[in-house]
């Protein structure tokens, strides 16, 4: 041992506390002079009989490692890197974290945020305008002035209603006379029908499929008995006082002639020509 020397100074280590460093026997004031890690805060060295606190390649001594904001010690504690400066959770916060558009209070780590519109809420701050119930992840829909309606409310008081069941209208629906509808509820007032995918005919503003329609309201040929009108069509008629007849119906009763643009006349309730209304 007394030939075991410091490999900087040559001074023997015989009794002496020493770094090996790099295989090589140092002795503790070269190792402070030429090797100790300067202090971030302090700028002196920290030496071997100091603790050296380290973060992302930096080094402070440990009376030195504390909050830029309120010289607390972060020794041990949690700490928040921002920039150059190290900073205790409550200074981070303060100084740097997001804050709430209505509470304007910071959000702490870990808590829970909500945004829109480029805002930000904390949970219990994100609220319904008109239930004042929490919104969380749940639907919505905005209303004027960034107001947020749930849709618990919005069903309540904006949602488009069914005219005949009276729940909401939640994808599409029929309108008919500024109302809306199911399209299985928009219904022949007649035959229950569903009228959303064909076409229908109203009369005094109510909707009928087109058979009801022309049962109920066409005009009935006295001779063929059916419908002078059909849905959609146009047909040539002739009527007479309070009886109507399909222009190819019109004919004489005794010798089927088209009377059309002929004269004729009533004969025990038939027409008939004037040569067969004389044998009849």
């Amino acid at each position: 041992m007394e030939h075991y020397n410091c490999a900087h100074c040559d001074t023997s280590l015989a009794g002496k506390r020493y770094v090996l460093r790099l295989d090589q026997p140092t002795c503790l004031p070269c190792y402070d002079s030429k090797f100790a890690d300067a202090c971030e805060a302090c700028a002196k060295p920290i030496g071997t009989d100091f603790k050296d606190l380290s973060y992302k390649g930096r080094h402070w001594h440990e009376q030195c490692f504390n909050c830029w904001n309120c010289k607390a010690s972060l020794a041990n504690q949690q700490f928040v890197g921002k920039d150059e400066g190290l900073y205790c959770p409550d200074c981070y916060d303060n100084l740097f974290a997001q804050r709430c558009d209505k509470c304007n209070k910071t959000f702490k780590h870990g808590q829970q945020k909500f945004e829109y519109n480029g805002k930000r809420f904390h949970s219990p701050c994100f609220l319904c305008f008109f239930c004042q119930k929490p919104i969380g992840n749940n639907n919505f829909v905005p209303r004027d002035d960034d107001a947020l309606c749930c849709m618990i409310c919005y069903n309540e008081k904006f949602a488009r209603k069914c005219g005949k069941c009276h729940d909401v209208l939640n994808h599409g629906g029929v309108t008919f006379k500024d109302e809306a509808f199911h399209r299985e509820c928009f219904l022949c007032t007649k035959c229950n029908t569903e009228l959303a995918h064909i076409k229908f005919a109203t009369k005094n503003d109510i909707p009928y499929c087109p058979d009801c329609y022309v049962k109920q309201f066409s005009k009935v040929c006295m001779k063929c008995e059916r419908p002078i009108a059909g849905l959609g069509t146009a047909m040539k008629y002739v009527g007479f006082e309070d009886k109507q007849w399909h222009a190819d119906c019109f004919s004489c009763t005794v010798c089927n002639k088209n009377l059309v643009t002929q004269g004729f006349l009533i004969a025990n309730g038939d027409i008939a020509c004037p040569d067969c209304a004389r044998t009849m």
